[in-house]
């Protein structure tokens, strides 16, 4: 333990009785309670989760935008200032290095929120690819990140916040105060519920976890592990990388090719991905639930008529349905729902079948589509007027 990175708030987690474990070079609280408690008080109340161990980037300067544009699938011109946008970051041959999230702060400066095993490996690879007049800072250890998440969470911290948060609709941020420490509140998740992640300055983390904890106890709001955490995304079928995506894995492989936006004039992997929009790949990523009763875990053997179609990339009990379910790289022809698999568990086969991804359908604020058009009539008019004096 003592080789472990620590965040600002590993001395509460103590004091809370949290039972700590590694995690991505961490020293993370797993559970404080246990993840069916945990579990169920996001999905019906509020949970606050540290999430310190990601990582953030500043990227900002005359050629920010077309610098992500090269480096992310996703489109940088489909944000205005104030939006956050799911990509991925992927070497010239499709492979994901990363899976992240891009804030766009103005037109020359964002801010890129990482995964903390491999925020080195990002920041490396971004500095080696960096275009001149573009400034990329790694803030990851001046910046605290907590997540509140649960469907009583905009009432948490709307009492607390002195922004109007109820405006704030899904993928946006703004800049806001919270017992009087600056923050971003950003209504973005990983776990299917509606929800928040704050971002303030490392030395504030302390303060600002444990006021919303203090404030939130009307709402019954818990400290919440990354066991929850776990079982929430997963019910929601959000990837984990490392598991549903790795450098042998491309975007579209992990079913997220959405996100690649094969129009944009140049990035990484994009002749690749262009070629597995267009015509498959014969694996993917696909949800399933056990009919058997077993629970299904990572890198067990996937099975159809007794040969090997694929593995097990994440596989749990669900807290919310009460049964065991997970997610697969399995061949794509018997990724259909419906589709009967069998999963090899301590070498005995055990009944499993496709399901429809989701299993758990996000249940928070949806995204305003007219925003965006909204913005760049403001954003026209005021080029016109300057043009014109």
């Amino acid at each position: 333990m003592n080789n472990l990175k620590q965040t600002p708030l590993t001395d509460e987690h103590l004091k809370l009785k949290a039972k700590m474990v590694p995690f991505s070079g961490w020293n993370m609280p797993v559970q404080y309670t246990n993840i069916m408690d945990e579990h169920n008080t996001v999905r019906t109340k509020a949970g606050l989760f540290d999430t310190c161990h990601m990582g953030e980037f500043n990227v900002k300067g005359a050629n920010a935008k077309k610098f992500l544009q090269m480096m992310l699938v996703n489109d940088i011109e489909m944000l205005i200032p104030g939006k956050s946008q799911y990509s991925m970051m992927c070497y010239e041959n499709g492979g994901i290095i990363d899976d992240l999230f891009v804030y766009m702060i103005n037109e020359e400066e964002y801010m890129l929120v990482v995964n903390a095993d491999t925020t080195d490996k990002d920041f490396e690879w971004l500095t080696k690819h960096k275009f001149k007049e573009v400034e990329l800072e790694n803030l990851s250890r001046k910046t605290g990140k907590i997540d509140l998440q649960g469907p009583l969470s905009e009432k948490i911290l709307q009492n607390i916040c002195n922004h109007n948060i109820s405006t704030l609709n899904r993928f946006r941020f703004v800049d806001a105060a919270v017992d009087g420490k600056k923050v971003i509140i950003s209504r973005t998740g990983y776990t299917g519920e509606d929800g928040f992640e704050i971002y303030s300055d490392s030395d504030d983390t302390v303060n600002i976890w444990n006021f919303i904890l203090e404030n939130g106890k009307e709402e019954k709001i818990k400290p919440i592990g990354l066991g929850a955490r776990d079982t929430l995304r997963l019910e929601a079928c959000y990837n984990l990388h490392g598991h549903e995506t790795n450098e042998k894995i491309s975007p579209v492989e992990a079913s997220s090719g959405w996100a690649v936006r094969v129009h944009k004039t140049n990035f990484f992997g994009k002749e690749i991905l262009i070629e597995q929009k267009k015509n498959g790949t014969k694996k993917i990523n696909a949800a399933f639930e056990m009919i058997d009763k077993a629970i299904a875990r990572d890198h067990y053997e996937v099975q159809k008529n007794n040969q090997e179609i694929g593995i097990v990339t994440s596989g749990t009990f669900s807290p919310t349905f009460k049964k065991s379910i997970g997610l697969a790289f399995i061949q794509k022809e018997f990724s259909s729902p419906g589709t009967e698999i069998d999963i090899l568990i301590r070498g005995k086969a055990h009944k499993a079948k496709i399901i429809k991804k989701p299993f758990y359908p996000y249940k928070g604020k949806h995204i305003d589509i007219k925003e965006n058009q909204k913005w760049k009539i403001q954003k026209n008019l005021s080029t016109l007027k300057s043009m014109n004096g």
